[in-house]
C-alpha cells in the first residue's frame, strides 16, 4: 500500500515536527507554534484530517535530538506520515563542530527512513559571526544530506523571518507568531512535495 492510499484509509494524517525551540514555540502562546499553525493550514488539504505533533524541545542540539528520536516515534499510536526534521540552530550558536552535526543529522534521517517514514529536512544556516570557514562546513550539511538520502529539503527554516526585528521576539532569535505564519506559508509547498515524493517511490 502506498502512502497516498494509507492516508485515504486513515481518519487522520499525522506529521511530526521534530526540532528545537523554533519548533517547540518558545515564547509563544497556545496555538501560535509552528506545528499548531501548520496543522491549521493543512486541515482540508488531505481527505483526512491532519494532526501535527509538536516534538520540539527548547535548547535541543542535534545530539539531543538523536538521543530522543526513537522514544518520540515509539510513543505514537501509529507511525506518522511525515517527519519534519529541524535541528542544528543550537549546534551553530554553540560552535559545535559541523562534523558532529553532520553525523547526527545523517543518523536521524537514517533512523526515520528505516521506519518507512518520509523526511522533510529543514535546513539551517550558521550565523555570520562564526566565520566563513565554519559557515561553509555547516551550511553544506543540509543540502548534502538531502541529496544523499533523496529527501525534500527546505533550504532555510527561518527564510523570510531571520534578522527582521518586526518578526522576531526581543531576543532576536525566536520568531513571533506573525513570523511563524510566514514560515508556515513558505514551507507549505515543500510539505506537499515531500508527500508527492513518497507517493512516487
Amino acid at each position: 500500500m502506498d502512502n497516498a492510499q494509507a492516508q485515504d484509509d486513515r481518519e487522520e494524517t499525522v506529521i511530526v515536527g521534530f526540532g528545537d525551540s523554533l519548533m517547540a514555540g518558545y515564547g509563544l502562546g497556545p496555538g501560535q507554534s509552528f506545528p499548531a499553525q501548520l496543522e491549521r493550514r493543512l486541515n482540508g488539504y488531505f481527505d483526512s484530517s491532519v494532526k501535527v505533533v509538536n516534538a520540539g524541545v527548547s535548547g535541543d542540539t542535534s545530539t539531543g535530538g538523536r538521543a530522543r528520536l526513537d522514544w518520540v516515534l515509539s510513543a505514537l499510536d501509529t507511525p506518522p506520515d511525515l517527519v519534519i526534521l529541524e535541528l542544528g540552530a543550537n549546534d551553530a550558536l554553540r560552535g559545535i563542530a559541523p562534523e558532529i552535526t553532520r553525523a547526527n543529522m545523517d543518523a536521524l534521517i537514517v533512523a526515520v527512513q528505516s521506519r518507512g517514514i518520509p523526511v522533510l529536512l529543514a535546513g539551517m544556516l550558521a550565523p555570520p559571526n562564526m566565520g566563513a570557514d565554519y559557515q561553509k562546513r555547516f551550511n553544506s550539511i543540509f543540502p548534502d544530506l538531502a541529496e544523499k538520502y533523496d529527501v525534500t529539503l527546505y533550504p532555510f527554516f527561518l527564510d523570510g523571518v531571520a534578522a527582521d526585528p518586526s518578526l522576531n521576539q526581543r531576543d532576536g532569535i525566536h520568531p513571533t507568531a506573525e513570523g511563524i505564519a510566514i514560515m508556515v506559508d513558505r514551507i507549505l509547498p515543500y510539505v506537499e512535495n515531500a508527500f508527492s515524493m513518497e507517493d512516487a517511490s
